[in-house]
């Protein structure tokens, strides 16, 4: 699935960027600016992988304000996704935010000037978007919004393709938004898992390649949602160093390991459907290790495949194109 929307011309105006006014500018002077009107970063998922959690670890954070919905789909869908909780409303800055993006989803084309103003209530203060759904994005828009907020942070949160894959499914059936099926019969679950709203978020070696070659390195980082289970403080004091706010302040009364979505009921996995759901997902797991490495690297092995082949098949691949290339 490649989503791509009609974009408006871009003025330069109210940019995270690197010019202004023609000149030349560091990212530490438009980020001092109070109001400057932006977001700070986004979370591009994955969905089922914590951004829940981040939310809410963000959201009474006295270094962040962040919008009163968490998930604001404007990049992928211009905000017209249904939503399944209603939105905060404490204050005038979060009336005037809802206020806003009502008006900017009925235009039909993005504009990311007014998307960038939407994040005026900030004030001095981070604020970002956390829209598991822009791990879907096209390299069109990914190139777009980059080029336009440039000093934008990028935060993806990956976690075993066969685990997100089956969170998914087990809350598709509990929203509604996936027919009941037989989750007991493996090929029952491949066909949802070929589904195109499933398929399109089950890998996570894709979704990280298509933004690192728009963002730049030190603006980009992985995170693990194995170290939300077992390490959730030291995983929140790493996001909050990387997006700039300060690990040592609490989010109000929220614990680290305060995580809303661990107690949901879901689909019963058996064995016999857990090993081929690693089956159908073999060649994403070693491309994950290969490619993501940190606590990747142990997601193969989980399913007893070994690496081993996978990077003996990798530098043949490597010796074709050598020889190829020599052959030229």
């Amino acid at each position: 699935m490649r989503l791509a929307w009609p974009f408006k011309s871009r003025n330069g105006n109210g940019r995270n960027g690197n010019h202004r006014n023609g000149h030349e500018s560091n990212g530490e002077e438009l980020n001092a600016a109070a109001g400057d009107a932006c977001p700070d970063f986004l979370c591009v998922g994955a969905q089922k992988a914590g951004t829940s959690w981040l939310y809410r670890q963000l959201e009474p954070h006295p270094d962040f304000w962040m919008p009163p919905v968490k998930e604001l789909h404007y990049l992928d869908n211009l905000n017209r996704t249904k939503r399944h909780r209603p939105p905060r409303s404490k204050d005038g800055r979060d009336a005037c935010f809802l206020e806003s993006i009502k008006d900017l989803s009925m235009r039909t084309h993005i504009d990311l000037d007014t998307y960038g103003r939407l994040f005026c209530h900030k004030g001095p203060l981070l604020s970002g978007d956390i829209s598991p759904a822009y791990s879907t994005l096209s390299d069109e828009i990914i190139e777009r919004v980059v080029d336009h907020f440039p000093n934008l942070k990028v935060v993806f949160l990956a976690r075993d393709p066969v685990e997100r894959a089956w969170s998914q499914l087990s809350m598709g059936v509990r929203l509604g938004m996936i027919s009941p099926f037989d989750a007991s019969d493996p090929e029952e679950v491949v066909c949802n898992l070929l589904n195109p709203g499933v398929l399109v978020r089950s890998h996570p070696s894709k979704i990280v390649a298509r933004w690192q070659r728009y963002v730049r390195p030190e603006n980009f980082r992985v995170y693990f949602f194995d170290d939300l289970k077992e390490n959730p403080a030291e995983l929140r004091r790493s996001i909050l160093s990387f997006l700039g706010g300060d690990p040592e302040k609490p989010s109000g009364g929220l614990k680290p390991n305060d995580n809303n979505d661990a107690g949901r009921e879901k689909l019963r996995l058996t064995a016999k459907v857990r090993d081929r759901m690693a089956q159908f997902f073999e060649q994403e797991l070693k491309a994950c290790a290969a490619e993501l490495g940190g606590r990747a690297k142990s997601w193969p092995t989980r399913y007893g495949f070994s690496l081993l082949l996978f990077f003996w098949d990798l530098l043949d691949d490597i010796d074709l194109l050598f020889w190829c290339d020599w052959i030229t």
